[in-house]
C-alpha cells in the first residue's frame, strides 16, 4: 500500500483552505478528502475543489476551521 499523500496548509480564508504539496507528490483529485488533525485531536475534513497551480489545491472545510494554522499537515484519504 502506498504512503498517504501529505501536504501542508499554506493559506486559510474562513472555510477556504489552500494546501501545498511537495514537487514530486501526486496531487489529490477534485472532490478527494483531506484530513487535518488539530492540537486537541479534532479532525477537520477538507474537500478538494480546485488545482490552483504551484502544487497547491484549494479546499473547502466541512467543519469549523478554528484551531487550524499554516504549516499543519493535511493527509489525503
Amino acid at each position: 500500500m502506498p504512503d498517504k499523500i501529505t501536504g501542508k496548509i499554506s493559506q486559510i480564508i474562513g472555510p477556504v483552505i489552500d494546501v501545498t504539496f511537495s514537487d514530486d507528490a501526486v496531487l489529490p483529485r477534485i472532490y478527494d478528502a483531506l484530513e487535518v488533525k488539530t492540537a486537541d485531536g479534532h479532525v477537520v475534513v477538507l474537500e478538494c475543489q480546485q488545482d490552483i497551480g504551484e502544487n497547491t489545491v484549494r479546499t473547502i472545510a466541512m467543519d469549523s476551521t478554528d484551531g487550524l494554522q499554516r504549516g499543519m499537515p493535511a493527509v489525503a484519504m
